[in-house]
């Protein structure tokens, strides 16, 4: 539990005396858009069910997998938090809720040269490392719903986003893909 909530304590600290504002918005959970009541509500289940399966599997050992497969996760679950917090500086406009806001640019450097939700590729890494940190093999396949969420909310982001954010279009046709590089 350290390694998911230690780096993100030091992330709000930072946030909080370099970037106030995208803190207040990162923090902010009402979400306007009503497609994503789904969303947020499946993503609830999905962390509620996998963190009390991978607790009884560590208690009754159903299935144990070696202790390499936790660290070797944990590491790369590290990597992909400093990816998080680059991401975190490059895009000021990063919000928990589906909103174009006032100001709003287009950003298309960093990562976002690469795919258009960077965010989302590095949450999905983070999500999946999680039950393997924990040393869940069930509760990993729990969580491989969470593609299938994240696929759902950025169907519907994008929507937004062409619709309300000037530049997507030509950003979209000009970064093609929108979570993995070359596939999707």
């Amino acid at each position: 539990m350290g390694i998911l909530f230690v780096p993100m304590f030091i992330a709000g600290i930072i946030m909080m005396f370099k970037n106030p504002e995208l803190l207040k918005k990162r923090l902010n959970a009402k979400e306007k858009e009503t497609e994503q009541s789904t969303v947020i509500k499946l993503s609830g289940l999905m962390f509620a069910l996998g963190f009390v399966i991978a607790g009884l599997n560590f208690r009754f050992n159903w299935i144990v997998l070696p202790n390499w497969v936790s660290w070797t996760t944990a590491v790369i679950f590290l990597i992909a938090y400093l990816f998080y917090g680059e991401i975190l500086r490059e895009n000021t406009f990063l919000s928990r809720t589906i909103e174009v806001q006032e100001n709003q640019t287009v950003i298309d450097t960093g990562l976002y040269r690469i795919v258009r939700h960077p965010m989302y590729s590095v949450t999905i890494i983070l999500f999946l490392c999680m039950p393997l940190v924990l040393g869940s093999l069930i509760s990993f396949g729990i969580f491989l719903m969470f593609p299938v969420i994240i696929f759902k909310r950025i169907c519907n982001e994008e929507k937004v986003l062409e619709e309300k954010l000037p530049g997507y279009v030509e950003y979209k046709e000009k970064v093609k893909y929108r979570v993995i590089p070359f596939l999707w």
